[in-house]
C-alpha cells in the first residue's frame, strides 16, 4: 500500500490540514515529519473549526494512528495543551505517537528566539518566536535534547548543562537577561515524562512495520516549499525540510518507499512574514483576498500578505518535490473578482540583475520563464501576468468539475497547465466536503 506525503507548493498556509483529513478517512497513519507548532491547521468538519499547531491532522480521525516524527522539534507544554483541548472536545487521542529522536524545545531557546528578532530590528527574519530554529540549530550542533534523553536525569542534566555555558553568555551579555538556572529546565521537561512515556516509539520502525502490513501512510509536511531551508527564499525560510524528500529523513522511511507525492496550492498566494513576495498585491485588492479568504495566520494571527497566483512558484513546487498530483485550494475566495491575474514569467530590471542562470536581456529587461537561480533576482523580480476572466456564481455547493463556471473552470484548467501537473482535487469551500474530486489521491481502506 502506499506511502503519500503531502506538501506546501507556495509560503504555506495553502491548507494542507483540510487535504490530510480528507485523506485521513482512507489512510491508516498520518506522520507529521518536520516543524513543530510554528505553523498550524485549521480544519471545519460538521462546521466546527480545529485549530492544530504541532499535533497532525489525521489525529481528528477515528481510527488514524498520528505519529510526531524525528524531523520534529517538539514543544511539549504545547503538545499537552492541544491534547488536552481536544480531549475536552471529545477527540480520542489515546493513538497519538511520539518519536523517540525527536528534538524538545526547551524553555531558553524560546527566551532566546524572541529576543534575538527583537534584537535584530530591520533585519529581522520574521520567525514566529516559539525557539523552532534555536532548536534546529542545537540539533546540528549536536547540542539538542531528544525525547529520549529525558527519561535519563543524568543526561538530561548534563546536556542542559553543557547547553547553557553559551546560551547564558548571549542572554546576559547580548541580551542584558537573566540567566537560565539548570534546575528549572530540568525540572520542567522531567516533569512530562510519565504523561509522554505510552507515546514514545521508534518511528521509522512503526513506519516500516506499517507499510510492511499492507498498511497507507500519509507524510504530512508542515510549511511549505518555499520556505524550505535548502530550497526556499533563504534566509527568510523556516530551519527544516518541507520538501518531500524531508519526509524520509524526518520519519525514518526509506526514500524508495514513497509513491505519491501531492502539492497543495492555493488558487492565490499568500506569505506570512518577511522576505520577497513578486505578486504581492499592496493594494485594494490584496485586502480584499485577505478579507475574502480569511488570511491570518492559524498561529500568530498576523495577517497574511495576499497576491496573485504564482505560476513559476507551481512549476518550482512540481520540480522540487516530484508531484504526482496538485489540490487546488481556496478557489471559491476568488469569487466575484472581475479579473485574475495569473504571474506566467518574471522581469528583473537589467541594472539590477545578477547576470546568473538563465534570464534572457530585452532592452532593459532580463526575463525569467522559471524560479531565478540568485535570491537577488527573485527579490527583484516583477511578476509577468496573464489574465482571466472572473466569475460570480457561488461555487461552494459544486460537487463536479463541470458544475463549475465556465470562466472556473478556464482558470483551473490553464493553471494546471502552467505548473506542470494534474490538479486532482479543487476546494470550494472550508468544510471537509467542500471539494471536487477530480482524481482519487489515495486507494479506499
Amino acid at each position: 500500500m502506499p506511502a503519500i506525503v503531502i506538501v506546501g507548493a507556495q509560503w504555506g498556509d495553502e491548507g494542507k490540514g483540510k487535504a490530510t483529513d480528507q485523506l485521513g478517512a482512507r489512510v491508516d497513519h498520518v506522520v507529521k515529519f518536520n516543524g513543530g507548532n510554528n505553523a498550524g491547521h485549521t480544519v471545519v468538519i460538521d462546521g466546527e473549526k480545529y485549530a492544530l499547531h504541532l499535533l497532525p491532522s489525521g489525529i481528528l480521525t477515528p481510527g488514524v494512528t498520528p505519529i510526531i516524527a524525528n524531523g520534529v522539534v517538539v514543544d511539549l507544554a504545547v503538545l499537552f495543551e492541544e491534547i488536552e483541548a481536544l480531549e475536552a472536545r471529545g477527540v480520542d487521542t489515546s493513538k497519538l505517537k511520539v518519536s523517540a529522536n525527536a528534538h524538545v524545545i526547551p524553555s531558553y531557546n524560546t527566551t532566546l528566539d524572541k529576543v534575538s528578532e527583537r534584537f535584530l530590528g530591520k533585519r529581522k527574519i520574521g520567525t514566529t518566536g516559539r525557539g523552532i530554529g534555536p532548536s534546529y540549530a542545537d540539533k546540528m550542533n549536536r547540542a539538542g535534547i531528544r525525547v529520549q534523553d529525558l527519561f535519563d536525569e543524568s543526561i538530561l542534566r548534563q546536556k542542559v548543562e553543557a547547553a547553557l555555558v553559551l546560551k547564558n553568555e548571549l542572554l546576559v551579555k547580548t541580551y542584558n537577561r537573566r540567566a537560565v538556572e539548570a534546575d528549572e529546565v530540568v525540572t520542567e521537561l522531567r516533569s512530562y515524562v510519565d504523561r509522554l512515556r505510552p507515546m514514545v516509539v521508534d518511528s521509522g520502525l512503526e513506519i516500516a512495520r506499517a507499510l510492511d502490513a499492507g498498511e497507507t501512510v500519509l507524510f504530512e509536511a508542515g510549511q511549505a516549499t518555499m520556505l524550505d531551508v535548502d530550497h526556499g527564499t533563504y534566509p527568510f525560510v523556516t530551519s527544516s525540510s518541507c520538501v518531500a524528500a524531508g519526509a524520509s529523513t524526518g520519519s525514518g522511511m526509506a526514500p524508495g518507499r514513497i509513491d505519491r507525492v501531492v502539492g497543495i496550492f492555493k488558487a492565490y498566494t499568500t506569505r506570512v512574514g518577511e522576505g520577497p513576495f513578486p505578486t504581492e498585491l499592496l493594494d485594494e485588492t490584496g485586502d480584499a483576498l485577505r478579507e475574502a479568504g480569511f488570511e491570518f495566520g492559524t498561529t500568530t494571527g498576523r495577517p497574511r500578505r495576499c497576491g496573485w497566483a504564482d505560476a513559476l512558484v507551481g512549476r518550482y513546487a512540481t520540480r522540487v518535490n516530484g508531484l504526482t498530483d496538485m489540490v487546488l485550494t481556496k478557489l471559491d475566495t476568488l469569487t466575484g473578482f472581475e479579473t485574475l491575474r495569473v504571474a506566467t514569467g518574471y522581469r528583473v530590471p537589467a541594472a539590477k540583475a545578477s547576470g546568473l542562470g538563465d534570464g534572457r536581456r530585452e532592452g532593459e529587461w532580463v526575463y525569467f520563464d522559471e524560479m531565478p537561480m540568485s535570491q537577488s533576482d527573485f527579490h527583484h523580480a516583477e511578476p509577468v501576468y496573464e489574465d482571466h476572466a472572473g466569475w460570480t456564481e457561488d461555487i461552494t455547493g459544486c460537487r463536479a468539475f463541470d458544475e463549475l463556471p465556465q470562466a472556473a473552470q478556464d482558470y483551473v484548467l490553464r493553471l494546471e497547465e502552467l505548473v506542470g501537473t494534474r490538479i486532482s482535487v479543487i476546494g470550494v469551500g472550508p468544510g471537509r466536503e467542500q471539494s471536487i474530486v477530480r482524481h482519487e489521491l489515495a486507494p479506499g481502506r
